[in-house]
This record gives structure tokens, C-alpha cells and sequence, in this order.
């Protein structure tokens, strides 16, 4: 889940409270889909309940109330870094499409590569049914944009693109030329990563986050729906997203515990030493507490354990969530716009 975290889902790229809601209208048929997973399995809390995973350490320049350490500098905003930052988003999602084709074949979930660019369909009103890397890796053409909308037409879907202001600048004039107009804004934020991020010692908190162990992902599932508080037909759609992401090669997820309760959850992807965060709520009752940093900082941590040297998230500008990011040593690349227009 991909995209915008509120922190995104790795797999949801707009912010993910927003992209549901304006999925909503299609959503309903998506939630009627039955997973072929078991009954969830509680989140297990507490160290003798628990036999493979212990909490990551966090590092202490990663929790909010511990002081600044020193980071790598920043990589340049340019062509070379925004190919890096969308291919791995786009490789984190084309990842939950193949889980999604796995566990709900019915739904047709499918992508397709057209010159660098990936196209995904993960069923109408999806918030990962778009395109991501448009013009970045090759010259942007009237004939790709075409095979794009077909390849989306053809399963009943209408085109968005989410175009990097690296890209191609030919977009400017093609994607209005064919009936497209800007609908969604995203901060794409990064931030460096040094080995020694993964051995520093956790900072003062009494929230520890961890891997789920094997067996818990249905539990990760519930908590992350939970997390949001949304009404009962969105939170049904948002808890396929999650059980669908938890079964999506090369993500960890990770559950945030208090006192040995299970309070928030997070997920990330890896890919080409760029570890994408996404997936990140903390139950309503327990927000405030130090979740989102726990479940941050072990995140980077375990990004860092795994030779990664860059992190990216996504956030509306000027979110809570941007800020928070911003906290914690991200920065703006860049601000991506998400194109859209109506089945042709």
C-alpha cells in the first residue's frame, strides 16, 4: 500500500481516509468479495505469548521526544531520484495487484508495463486502479497513453495517472489534449537511511512495535480497519486492503503495543534499497500515545537492517501527516499530481 500514508496504505497512494472515500460509490462491490483467508487471528501481545519476533529497536533520533541526530545528506530532487522513489512505489503495488489476482480472482486484478510506466487495475473505484511512472522512464506518447486506457477501459475502469513533475514535459500538453485535468495533489517525501539506524538504541517510550508474526495477519487486518473509525462499509473495504497487502510479496507488517496491547500498525515494502511506508492507523482510543512514531521508527529501522539507504511516503501538502514526517527527517522531492477524466 503503496502511495499517500496517513501516514499509505503499500500500498494507498492518495491519502488513504480520502482515496476511500471518493472509492466509496464503487467500494461496496469490491467489500462483497469474500477472501479466501482463515478466521483473523488476534494480534498476540506480551513476550511469552510470542515465539518468533521480538520488537524492533527504534532509534532514538526516530522518536519524538529524543533529540536530533545527524543524517545523511538528502538525495538531489531530480530525474535519477524520482525514477528511484516511483519504481518502487509502482513495484509495491504492482505487488498487492498480484496478491489481490491471488486471493479474489473474480475481481481481475492485473498490471501491465508500457514503456516504464506501470498500469494497474486492482478493480473499479481502487484507489491503486491508476498508473504510476508515466513519462519518467521513456518519452511520453499519444500511443502509450492509448494502450494505458485501453488496458483500463477494457475492465471497466477509467484512466488516473500520478505524473512526477520529473517527467516528461510532452504530458503538459497530451494529457489535456485528451480530456484529462488535474484532481489530486501528493507531497512525495524522502529521507536517507544509514546503516547505523538499525543498531541505535530505542528511545523513552513505553510503545514497542514489531513484525507480525506468521499467523497474525488477519489480526493486522482488523487493527488497521479499526485504526481508521470509519463507518462499517468503508471499514469492510479497508480491511480487504489490509488483508490483501499483509499477503503481498516483499511487505513486513508491523503492530505497535502498549502495556501488551495491540494500539497501531504499519506495513513497508522493500525494493532496490527503497523502503516505501505506508498502511500506518492507531485505534482511536489510544492515538496520542506514541504509536505512529513507534511504528516509524521501527520501520526505518528494520529499512536500515535490510542495506536500504533511502525511505519515501506520500501526504497530502500541508497534512498532519506531512508535518509528522517532516518531524522526523523527511523532505519534499516533490509534489506529484494525480490526472484523471471519465470513461471515453
Amino acid at each position: 500500500m503503496p502511495a499517500r500514508s496517513s501516514v499509505s496504505c503499500p500500498a494507498c497512494h492518495a491519502p488513504i481516509a480520502a482515496a476511500f472515500a471518493t472509492a466509496l460509490a464503487s467500494a461496496a462491490a469490491l467489500a462483497t468479495v469474500v477472501l479466501a483467508v482463515t478466521p483473523p487471528a488476534p494480534i498476540r501481545a506480551g513476550p511469552a505469548a510470542r515465539s518468533a519476533a521480538a520488537p524492533v529497536p527504534v532509534p532514538a533520533a526516530l522518536m519524538p521526544a529524543a533529540p536530533a541526530t545527524a543524517l545523511p545528506e538528502p538525495a538531489r530532487a531530480d530525474l535519477a531520484l524520482a525514477r528511484r522513489l516511483e519504481r518502487a512505489e509502482a513495484r509495491a503495488n504492482a505487488a498487492f495487484v498480484e496478491a489481490r489476482a491471488a486471493v479474489a480472482p473474480a475481481i481481475g486484478a492485473a498490471w501491465l508495463d508500457v514503456g516504464g510506466a506501470y498500469a494497474m487495475f486492482d478493480g473499479v473505484g481502487s484507489p491503486l486502479t491508476q498508473s504510476f511512472g508515466l513519462g519518467l522512464f521513456s518519452p511520453a506518447s499519444a500511443d502509450g497513453l492509448a494502450r494505458i486506457e485501453r488496458f483500463l477501459a477494457e475492465r471497466g475502469a477509467g484512466a488516473l495517472h500520478e505524473v512526477s513533475p520529473m517527467a516528461d514535459p510532452a504530458l503538459l500538453t497530451l494529457l489535456p489534449e485528451r480530456g484529462y485535468r488535474p484532481v489530486e495533489l501528493t507531497s512525495v517525501l524522502h529521507r536517507p537511511l544509514a546503516p547505523e539506524l538499525a543498531g541505535e538504541a530505542r528511545g523513552a517510550t513505553a510503545v514497542r512495535a514489531r513484525p507480525i508474526d506468521a499467523g497474525e495477519e488477519g489480526g493486522w487486518a482488523e487493527l488497521v480497519s479499526e485504526g481508521w473509525g470509519t463507518a462499517a462499509e468503508v471499514g469492510g473495504f479497508i480491511r480487504g486492503f489490509a488483508e490483501v497487502t499483509a499477503r503481498s510479496r516483499g511487505v513486513t507488517c508491523f503492530v505497535a503495543e502498549l502495556d501488551g496491547t495491540a494500539i497501531g500498525a504499519g506495513a513497508v515494502w522493500v525494493h532496490d534499497r527503497v523502503a516505501v511506508l505506508a498502511g500506518a492507523s492507531t485505534l482511536p482510543a489510544w492515538r496520542g500515545r506514541g504509536a505512529q512514531g513507534a511504528l516509524l521508527g521501527a520501520r526505518l529501522a528494520f529499512a536500515a537492517g535490510a542495506g536500504c539507504d533511502l525511505a519515501m511516503m506520500g501526504a497530502a501538502p500541508g497534512s498532519t501527516s506531512q508535518t509528522n514526517a517532516e518531524r522526523q527527517g523527511f523532505r519534499i522531492a516533490y509534489t506529484r499530481i494525480k490526472w484523471g477524466r471519465e470513461r471515453a
